[in-house]
């Protein structure tokens, strides 16, 4: 169900290129390599609040011998942020809602240097993101 690269892989791929603008074309591609997200979730229901560029997502919940999992989809109609989509999706797609939440997503950006080298509102954006999928993985959970 899950196409993206595990953020491991973003994280050394990132390690590997040597300049901003490269991560950057990187980032880009990550976007583009996101499976094709349907018409019909491109309604205010999938929109994430927060982001000056339009973001949508949305979350399926899967039953697995392991338990529960969540697995989403994205897109944005601004290439950067659909990289930066594709990277939130390889944090959190395809985890338990427990492990959802325990997951320190910002950290893990961190360690990628996104925050000195994006914009404060795509920043803003990500942060967006992030409470969207704990907010869902909560109630899937409290369900």
């Amino acid at each position: 169900m899950d196409t993206a690269p595990d953020f491991a892989s973003i994280r050394d791929d990132f390690a590997f290129l040597d300049d901003w603008e490269d991560r950057y074309r990187y980032v880009i591609d990550l976007g583009r390599d996101l499976p094709d997200f349907p018409d019909e979730w491109r309604t205010d229901a999938y929109r994430v609040k927060g982001c000056v560029s339009k973001v949508w997502l949305h979350t399926a919940e899967v039953a697995t011998p392991q338990g529960r999992v969540l697995h989403f989809r994205g897109d944005s109609d601004a290439h950067i942020v659909r990289g930066l989509v594709a990277i939130i999706l390889a944090i959190f797609s395809g985890k338990t809602p427990d492990a959802i939440l325990k997951t320190d997503a910002v950290s893990m950006l961190d360690k990628l240097g996104l925050a000195e080298n994006i914009s404060p509102q795509r920043a803003n954006g990500i942060r967006a993101m992030i409470e969207r999928i704990r907010m869902e993985a909560s109630a899937i959970q409290d369900a």
